[in-house]
């Protein structure tokens, strides 16, 4: 006998800026059905990115929530894992005990996380614990709205590049926390190739998917090693006018799309203020 279908209801929601991302509104997830949770995915899926303001969620309530959407991607950094919580990584300036208890600095600067994986992870979930009365913003670029803007001629010629992406580079040139790997490390975290355009693989959209930070060369172009290329299109993509800026409060969750998105955090005054945010992942697919 088969089973019943999922009767999904309708969520209210509105734009969380004009063509980009949602906002749901009058939802609980620490209480929702899974009828509930399967629209709030369905509703991700087509927007780029959700948000959920004035929740209230346990670490359990956070797992339960993405594993929703997907299997849940664990930490290279499992030391700022939540203690008897390995799958939520905790974002924070606070110390105690003279040890910090999260990661401070991690997502300043344009990209997507974990591009230098073969199957970078789908999407990033926050969940605000804490947030300073001003800056810690979080934002989003629109990769798809980008490539559609762009001139179809311009369109195919980039969807002939592809990016070398490298781990290894990416921890010895970033600004904080700089590492050099150990051999087991750089056998775990071998360079990937993807493209620089990526086709939504639940709708087929294409998007312009430039991250920082990783890449050391753009494949197709006379000189692999010139990003000047790279430079122009992400000032392309992160124009204001493809930029979703979020504001935190507590008990805000927000999760984007790293399929179709960019995203960087913003500065705030990290010594009179304290920002602290939960952070999951699902595993996402291969780029194509």
């Amino acid at each position: 006998m088969l089973a019943e279908p999922v009767l999904k209801p309708q969520l209210k929601t509105r734009d969380l800026k004009p063509g980009f991302g949602a906002e749901i509104l009058g939802v609980n997830l620490a209480r929702a059905d899974d009828a509930t949770l399967a629209a709030v995915v369905d509703t991700f899926h087509r927007n780029g990115a959700i948000a959920l303001r004035q929740q209230s969620m346990t670490p359990d309530d956070l797992v339960r929530f993405v594993s929703a959407f997907g299997t849940p991607e664990g930490h290279t950094m499992s030391q700022y894992t939540l203690p008897g919580h390995p799958l939520v990584y905790v974002l924070s300036n606070r110390v105690e005990n003279g040890r910090p208890v999260g990661a401070h600095y991690d997502g300043l600067g344009w990209h997507t996380d974990y591009s230098y994986k073969p199957e970078p992870v789908m999407c990033t979930m926050l969940y605000c614990v804490q947030a300073p009365p001003e800056g810690a913003e979080t934002l989003l670029a629109d990769g798809v709205a980008a490539f559609n803007e762009l001139p179809p001629e311009r369109q195919e010629a980039l969807q002939k590049l592809k990016l070398h992406h490298s781990y290894q580079h990416f921890m010895a040139t970033r600004e904080h926390h700089r590492a050099e790997l150990t051999e087991e490390q750089k056998a775990a975290n071998p360079d990937v190739i993807h493209p620089l355009i990526r086709t939504h693989p639940a709708n087929g959209r294409k998007a312009l998917w430039p991250s920082t930070g990783t890449v050391t060369e753009i494949i197709g172009q006379d000189d692999p090693t010139d990003l000047s290329l790279l430079d122009e299109l992400v000032a392309f993509l992160t124009q204001e006018k493809f930029v979703y800026r979020h504001k935190w409060r507590v008990g805000d969750l927000v999760m984007w799309d790293n399929r179709c998105t960019l995203h960087t955090g913003s500065e705030f005054d990290h010594e009179n203020y304290i920002r602290e945010m939960h952070r999951l992942w699902v595993r996402g697919d291969k780029p194509y």
